[in-house]
């Protein structure tokens, strides 16, 4: 049995069988101290109520810098200076720069502009699984959970058509790009390649404007809203990698739930009016979040009697808390007609997920085109041999092997 002090979550290997561990550590060790890969010190909170006010407590900060002591700062993990300008985004900032760069994003996902959006992303939906007619075999998450978000976050920043294949490589890597360790030595071309592509998207956004969402924030820089040149670089980086590794994980998680639950299957199948319970349901039961990012104590202080120090890093398991029996009944059964359902995969607080109303049209969509093309989907390999993906905020499929009967 493996030991909850030597738990490493960001690996393959423990993301195969995590829920049970969660479990344990909800009853045994909610609060656990463990080492990161990247060689930090962390402490681990499992249950719903402990995640939930960890989100929302302004006694923790995302800035280590406002946090931890000038000897702690010396001994955080190195961040090479060229990717510095990335730094300065929304998931590791506080306020009051986090809520102004917040401020000026939110427009491009309002309510209205997401109902803008949804018929073209229907149309998306359809083109992608046009090219999968009279296939009997194929993976689910290269051949539509990956291009399909790409596709729409691209389409709504501006980001032309040529460029989409590669960028969704560049985003891969710099949201797993292991900080502190050597292996950070493999990343760098590709993060070079990205920033060199960001800085001419800007350029080419500043000369020739558009209706998209970095033609408004580069206009919002150059009228002197306070979005300078590395925040305007992070702010478009950030949307365009987790606005669409988030949705191509909540769609292959979420088929693999499905297809492990013929009931739920074909309950959504025949019931296609229960969708938005079901996404839900699918966001919480096998959510694309393991974690919440990373947040630090600003002073000492306990969860569920356990000492924290100021400065000391603390994770959110957000995928053992949407399974915490204390908040949900029934809670490892996946049922698409759960309400309420207040789950954490989009988080609490000011740091709510920015592109929650835009990720929740997306997986309307998806789901409804895919049961609908392909009812009589079933998995084309043994559950045990999926491979889920390094790493410790996400949690998503490699491949989802499936065969249309």
């Amino acid at each position: 049995m493996m030991s909850l002090e030597n738990l490493n979550i960001a690996s393959s290997d423990f993301k195969t069988n995590a829920y049970p561990l969660y479990s344990r550590l909800r009853e045994e060790k909610p609060v656990c101290k463990t080492v990161l890969p990247t060689k930090q010190e962390a402490w681990l909170v499992a249950r719903y109520d402990d995640v939930s006010r960890l989100l929302k407590d302004q006694r923790f900060v995302k800035d280590p810098a406002n946090a931890m002591t000038p000897e702690q700062l010396a001994r955080e993990p190195r961040t090479p200076k060229m990717f510095a300008p990335l730094t300065r985004n929304m998931l590791g900032l506080d306020d009051p720069d986090h809520a102004r760069l917040k401020r000026l994003v939110q427009a491009g996902f309002t309510p209205r502009r997401i109902e803008q959006l949804s018929a073209r992303t229907e149309d998306i939906a359809a083109k992608l699984l046009d090219r999968l007619n009279g296939k009997t075999h194929f993976d689910l998450i290269a051949d539509f959970a990956m291009p399909f978000p790409v596709t729409v976050i691209s389409e709504l920043l501006g980001v032309p058509e040529t460029d989409r294949a590669r960028f969704a490589r560049w985003s891969h890597t710099l949201l797993s790009m292991p900080l502190g360790s050597w292996k950070m030595v493999f990343s760098v071309p590709d993060i070079v390649r990205f920033m060199r592509y960001l800085r001419k998207l800007v350029a080419m956004k500043r000369d020739y404007p558009e209706d998209d969402l970095v033609s408004a924030l580069v206009s919002l820089e150059s009228e002197g809203e306070k979005l300078n040149g590395d925040e305007l670089l992070a702010m478009i980086a950030i949307l365009l990698s987790a606005g669409h590794e988030t949705t191509t994980n909540l769609i292959g998680n979420g088929m693999l739930a499905l297809l492990q639950n013929p009931d739920a299957f074909e309950q959504l199948k025949s019931e296609p009016s229960l969708i938005d319970t079901a996404i839900e349901e699918l966001l919480r039961f096998s959510g694309p979040v393991e974690t919440s990012t990373f947040r630090y104590a600003r002073e000492d202080l306990e969860i569920e009697g356990v000492a924290i120090p100021k400065g000391g890093l603390v994770l959110g398991i957000v995928a053992s808390a949407n399974r915490d029996q204390r908040q949900f009944q029934n809670a490892h059964i996946l049922d698409i007609a759960r309400s309420p359902n207040r789950h954490l995969t989009f988080g609490e607080g000011g740091h709510y997920c920015v592109g929650a109303a835009l990720a929740r049209m997306e997986g309307q969509i998806a789901f409804n085109a895919i049961l609908k093309r392909f009812p009589h989907l079933h998995l084309d390999a043994p559950v045990a041999s999926l491979k889920w993906r390094e790493g410790l905020v996400l949690r998503g499929l490699k491949a989802l092997p499936v065969r249309q009967r």
